[in-house]
């Protein structure tokens, strides 16, 4: 199918030949079916982020589908203003779920991301450090560990107030710097290392499953992973974490390196190719995304194009495993009561959402925690300005999405904000502090305020 798929484009594609060496590689890299299957009816400015904050044309998916089919079409050139328009795009997919002629909008904002990067001429810092990150780092997993290791030394040895002290965090742009104040405590220690390799089901075991532990996850929320595998444990599922899994490359594809990502995507399918197991579960929406399209990511690799379905068919986000096959134990806030609940609300992440279609699984695990008031916040399902690492590179228009969310946070007059992707987290966090004025508002990982919230503590590795 996905070589009929790949022909059907290529024949429909005009032939042209662009003198412009960008609009070649535009022209050779983007489905250009998906380009015309846009009917330009608009169903998706309202939905678009970046369109509600500007509304211009050129910042919505309408807008910018049109650029790529005028530059596929020879009709302008890829300037400067089209890159900018490319990468100013948060990649949240919002538009998707609202597109009536189910255009794959992600797909085609990435192929156009790959196609730019192929041109790209970065200043050698910039160059240096995306191939730091992209290369040196984030595909090894001891140099991640290493990194957790080094953040919690910094964290922990008196460096950070020193650093602050002295004034030499000004000389970092202020959106790290402000990222630098919410991190969490790191750790060199993943959960592998701290559950092993195999964790036994509660009880009889219903399946056997494997953790996904991502990168970012298993080194700034590390604990997150092992209230994970401890959760799915109490609700009677038997948890392997294959050791040799890699980073889900969703980074990568955002920034253009699909080859990258794609790499990984190989070293991900052989490393659960042998795990015996019925799901592999996501407890990132950013992450599990990337891994239901893997059959996508690998669909003209004949080697790996079917392996790279059969992995896709088991991805499954915690939230929606728990619901739907698990026995789950009861939940309740013990320091609140019936007649004084605690008020929470949720946070959507956006590719859990808009990409896995599961926004109702952990809606309907929070209704399940005794003394405990559920407020649905307005416009939760709108990006929050995270979108992996664009709150650091488009930190203006982050910093505009993420002021109008935090108004509706506010409105809900929760004690915590829940969502379940590590970035959006992190925003939530960032949110909190610069525009919570003073709320003991807490933002965590729907997982961590289950697990916390197990009713008599369960007794699933707890002492």
């Amino acid at each position: 199918m996905a070589e009929t798929n790949a022909h059907t484009h290529i024949q429909n594609k005009p032939a042209i030949d662009h003198a412009n060496p960008l609009a070649r590689t535009l022209h050779a890299k983007l489905d250009y079916d998906q380009l015309t299957n846009c009917m330009r009816c608009g169903f998706c400015l309202p939905a678009c982020p970046t369109f509600r904050e500007t509304g211009v044309e050129p910042e919505s998916p309408r807008g910018r589908i049109a650029l790529m089919k005028a530059v596929a079409d020879g009709l302008m050139d890829p300037d400067q203003a089209f890159q900018d328009q490319m990468n100013h795009c948060l990649g949240c997919r919002a538009c998707e779920p609202v597109c009536p002629a189910d255009v794959k909008y992600g797909q085609l904002i990435e192929q156009a991301r790959d196609a730019i990067e192929d041109h790209a001429e970065h200043s050698a810092p910039v160059s240096g450090l995306r191939k730091l990150i992209f290369k040196g780092v984030f595909p090894h997993r001891s140099r991640l560990r290493l990194l957790g290791k080094s953040i919690a030394f910094y964290q922990k040895s008196g460096l950070r107030s020193l650093a602050r002290g002295s004034g030499v965090m000004k000389l970092l742009p202020k959106s790290v710097r402000e990222m630098e104040r919410i991190l969490p405590d790191a750790s060199g220690q993943g959960v592998i290392e701290r559950l092993g390799t195999v964790y036994p089901a509660k009880g009889e075991p219903i399946a056997r499953v494997a953790l996904f532990r991502g990168c970012v996850m298993d080194v700034l929320f590390a604990e997150t992973n092992v209230n994970t595998v401890k959760l799915l444990s109490e609700a009677g599922f038997e948890v392997v974490i294959p050791r040799e899994q890699a980073c889900c490359g969703a980074l990568h594809a955002h920034a253009g390196e699909m080859e990258q990502a794609r790499d990984l995507a190989r070293r991900n399918l052989e490393a659960f190719k042998d795990a015996g197991i019925s799901y592999i579960v996501s407890n990132a929406g950013g992450c599990g995304a990337l891994l239901v399209e893997y059959d996508h990511l690998l669909s003209e690799d004949p080697a790996y194009r079917e392996p790279a379905r059969e992995f896709s068919d088991r991805v499954i986000d915690v939230s929606r495993l728990l619901v739907e096959r698990g026995r789950l134990p009861s939940f309740a806030d013990e320091e609140a009561n019936a007649a004084n609940p605690v008020t929470i609300t949720y946070q959507d992440s956006c590719h859990l959402r808009n990409v896995m279609r599961s926004s109702d699984a952990p809606r309907q695990l929070m209704k399940q925690v005794a003394n405990v008031t559920f407020t649905e916040m307005c416009e939760a399902d709108r990006c929050c300005g995270s979108a992996g690492i664009y709150n650091i590179t488009q930190p203006e228009m982050a910093g505009q999405v993420l002021e109008h969310k935090m108004e509706n946070a506010r409105d809900t007059q929760a004690r915590y904000l829940l969502t379940s992707n590590p970035g959006c987290l992190l925003q939530m966090k960032l949110g909190v502090e610069k525009h919570g004025n003073g709320s003991p508002m807490e933002v965590k990982h729907v997982v961590d305020f289950l697990y916390e919230r197990i009713a008599g503590g369960g007794t699933s590795g707890k002492p």
